[in-house]
């Protein structure tokens, strides 16, 4: 019999299984209920990326997404002429933004702001209707209490600043239009704002992501998007039912061909505990499905297959699959609260 490494997550005491007959597609769509997701961090630090899992099981059908970029007060020159960058609070319309959750919240239609990154200018306002997954991706996601009574589930990204660098200078570029020396000088000049009023939403947050780059060589993240993937959870209390990330050992022996690590500790950040899984390098598709199919059985969505078609997975790709799992989970107990 093959040896098997599993991490197992808790299980409930008020298991409730006809949920699981259910495709839960069907569930969230005739619900009325908003599910909120809060996503924090600096610019350029893959707020998006981690959240693809969620869009890719659901569907646009069921999942929309406002940028708070869009709640910018200024254009850009008007934050060059008055010396304030994107990251300081009185720079954004914070409270238009928590009027405007409350209504969303309720199912409603808002006119909402829109902030052109191209132009750097303030475009008209638009009709936005909120989907039954509303994810909400900026950098003072949730800044404010009203902003977090309102959240559902929080989650912080943050890179190492290397990291975060080489993307925000690759994405300002290739999408913004930005030259290289602006956005170097703009790095420079948000720093202090950053570790003023962005860092510190970190205390709040029901999930970190933390990303560095990977100890099998720098250059793997440029090539293969290959990087070390930290995921800071704060303690799950209840758990649909047991759920697995099984390694089988002579799978991976005999099928691996890729460096990768898998690592859980228990940490402390910004005073508060987590447990924290690494993960870094490449894995071999096949030994994850499992955790694949654990996510379809409890959702009855099927088939979940994001990854099908590749024969591996990075470690960013896994973690987004375990919080995708996570915010499943919270949003299951909301409905049945």
């Amino acid at each position: 019999m093959a040896n098997r490494m599993t991490i197992r997550y808790e299980k409930i005491t008020d298991r409730k299984p006809s949920m699981h007959a259910l495709n839960f597609k069907d569930v969230i769509s005739s619900s009325p209920l908003i599910f909120t997701l809060g996503v924090a961090g600096d610019s350029g630090s893959g707020k998006t990326t981690f959240t693809q899992a969620i869009r890719q099981i659901f569907g646009e059908d069921l999942v929309s997404t406002i940028t708070l970029d869009d709640y910018h007060c200024y254009d850009r020159e008007q934050r060059r002429q008055l010396h304030i960058t994107p990251l300081a609070p009185e720079a954004n319309d914070l409270q238009r933004l928590e009027r405007d959750l409350v209504a969303l919240k309720k199912g409603e239609t808002i006119r909402k702001p829109v902030y052109n990154h191209r132009t750097g200018q303030l475009d008209p306002p638009i009709p936005f209707s909120p989907k039954k997954i509303l994810i909400l991706e900026g950098l003072h996601t949730f800044f404010t209490p009203v902003l977090r009574e309102l959240l559902d589930f929080k989650l912080f990204v943050d890179p190492d600043r290397p990291v975060k660098r080489e993307w925000k200078i690759k994405r300002d570029i290739e999408v913004r239009g930005y030259q290289e020396t602006e956005v170097l000088d703009e790095l420079a000049e948000r720093e202090n704002d950053y570790q003023e009023y962005i860092a510190p939403q970190r205390w709040y947050a029901d999930a970190i992501i933390r990303i560095s780059h990977s100890k099998y060589g720098e250059t793997l993240g440029r090539e293969r998007n290959v990087y070390q993937v930290a995921l800071l959870q704060s303690k799950l209390l209840r758990a649909v039912e047991d759920t697995d990330l099984s390694i089988d050992l002579l799978s991976l022996l005999s099928m691996s061909e890729r460096d990768f690590l898998l690592e859980f500790q228990r940490q402390t950040l910004d005073g508060r505990g987590w447990g924290t899984l690494t993960f870094d390098g490449e894995l071999n598709y096949a030994l994850i499905r499992k955790l694949e199919r654990n996510v379809e059985r409890q959702t009855g969505v099927h088939p979940i297959d994001i990854y099908t078609h590749r024969s591996y997975v990075v470690a960013g790709e896994i973690a987004q699959l375990i919080l995708a799992w996570r915010i499943i989970n919270r949003r299951i107990f909301i409905g049945r609260e």
